[in-house]
């Protein structure tokens, strides 16, 4: 199967320009001004943006919590990302036991029959001994070339500093970059317990009890951690001005750190949690103030921040209500779970389809920044950072054809209906977005045309990440 997409804008971290694209099976063969081609499909993307398809390097599918799972699988979360542009999603392995390749090849095998579009994996690990630190690099054999650490939830999750040490010793040794979940898991379990104690049960609590200064003294940790080692350390779901400051600084003394913001920090703040529906809003790290977001969006734009990631872990709102999904009414248990204990909600928010466009609205169609940042926020740096640039988050021959098709003319009152995510409610409903995709192409197939679901269950392809990527 070929296409031939002509007289497109194409767009790249570093130009804008018209030209046509060719797509021979599954990779882009060329670009250039008027090809010529016996394609079995021509496109004409006269007035559209060509776009790389958007990489989200932050995504929870399938992931039990609470008592529930999050309502989007591997289908259900990469048909949505699909819709919103998004062609490679990368989510996160727990780590349930001290056997690392058969945790990988259990979630493959259930990744691998679902996904839509294309997947890779992180995997975290919450407790650590010999047997762990030994099977690291049998991970890179695998493909995954990230680890998560938190130094929040403890006794769960967390590692003690110097087990975080030696992650990052051995990440660096084999290649591997180590990611890290930053707020004082300490200071929040002594809140919430006297949250508790108080009865201060309301969604708002949720955001009280995890202050801004445990996230960036950790933020801080992280980076002489990471200094320390001298190895690479990427911050995700960055939400607090002091993150970002912090950040700056330990760039500035020449650590290799990076950090990843996402779009709730970027459009709420902790109001949100005092409506009616607060529960709406819950998710780890909270949202925090206005000035947090201002800061923020002076992080992208000076590039202390280097991508957009949504860290996508939908719950329903009222899971005891089904919605229809594909014709087919379904009900999972989500945050009425926690009705009037917010130590009970499931925490996490939908996104991975709404994060190209309200970020397009917001970034390219205000004019607070260009069409190449966009793409090199959203697209070309997570590549790049993870190691699949560049089959993935640019338009190069030889590259994966992730295509999208954008008219940035195009204008959407927004919500449920667009953004296909497997849950009953959309934190944008009712946004009005000027911007929006026309179609998207996945390995050479479209997924989407129109608004029209064109893609099928187990269609995506693993992606193996390379270790020793690029620190941006």
């Amino acid at each position: 199967m070929s296409t031939l997409i002509k007289n497109g804008s194409i767009v790249t971290p570093s130009e804008t320009y018209i030209a046509d694209l060719l797509i021979e099976g599954e990779k882009i063969a060329a670009i250039g001004q008027n090809l010529l081609s016996d394609a079995d499909e021509v496109i004409d993307a006269t007035g559209l943006y060509v776009l790389p398809g958007g990489v989200d390097a932050h995504v929870h599918l399938d992931l039990p919590m609470a008592g529930t799972v999050s309502s989007d699988d591997h289908y259900t979360g990469t048909k949505a990302a699909a819709f919103g542009g998004t062609t490679t999603v990368i989510d996160f392995i727990s780590q349930d036991s001290d056997d690392l390749l058969a945790l990988v090849a259990a979630m493959r095998k259930k990744a691998d029959a679902k996904a839509a579009i294309d997947y890779s994996f992180h995997m975290n690990i919450t407790h650590f001994n010999e047997k762990v630190d030994r099977s690291i690099p049998d991970l890179v054999k695998e493909g995954i070339t990230s680890l998560k650490v938190f130094t929040a939830y403890n006794g769960r999750l967390r590692l003690r500093d110097d087990e975080i040490l030696q992650v990052l010793r051995t990440a660096k040794k084999h290649g591997l970059l180590t990611m890290m979940h930053a707020e004082n898991g300490d200071v929040i379990d002594l809140l919430i317990k006297e949250a508790v104690a108080a009865r201060h049960l309301s969604p708002v609590w949720h955001a009280r009890t995890r202050p801004a200064w445990g996230a960036e003294e950790s933020v801080a940790l992280g980076a002489a951690l990471a200094a320390t080692a001298e190895a690479p350390l990427y911050i995700v779901h960055m939400n607090t001005a002091g993150e970002v400051d912090q950040l700056e600084y330990a760039r500035s003394m020449g650590v290799s750190v990076m950090g990843e913001t996402c779009p709730q920090y970027l459009f709420f703040t902790e109001k949100e949690l005092e409506r009616p529906d607060g529960t709406k809003w819950i998710c780890s790290p909270p949202m925090r103030s206005e000035g947090d977001q201002e800061r923020l969006w002076e992080g992208l734009a000076e590039g202390v921040i280097k991508t957009v990631a949504t860290d996508h872990c939908p719950f329903f709102f009222d899971g005891t209500r089904p919605i229809l999904y594909e014709g087919k009414e379904i009900a999972i248990p989500g945050k009425e779970l926690g009705k009037g204990d917010f130590t009970q909600v499931p925490n996490g928010l939908p996104g991975v389809g709404d994060r190209l466009p309200v970020m397009w609205n917001a970034m390219v169609t205000s004019g607070r920044f260009t069409v190449n940042q966009f793409v090199e926020l959203n697209c070309a740096n997570p590549a790049r950072i993870f190691g699949i640039y560049p089959q993935k988050g640019c338009l190069l021959p030889g590259a994966d054809a992730d295509v999208v098709l954008w008219d940035a003319a195009r204008k959407v009152t927004y919500g449920t209906a667009f953004s296909q995510q497997r849950t009953d409610y959309n934190l944008y409903e009712g946004w009005q977005l000027v911007g929006y995709p026309m179609r998207v192409i996945s390995r050479g197939a479209t997924v989407v045309n129109e608004g029209i679901w064109l893609g099928k269950p187990g269609q995506g392809r693993f992606i193996a990440c390379r270790p020793f990527a690029e620190v941006l």
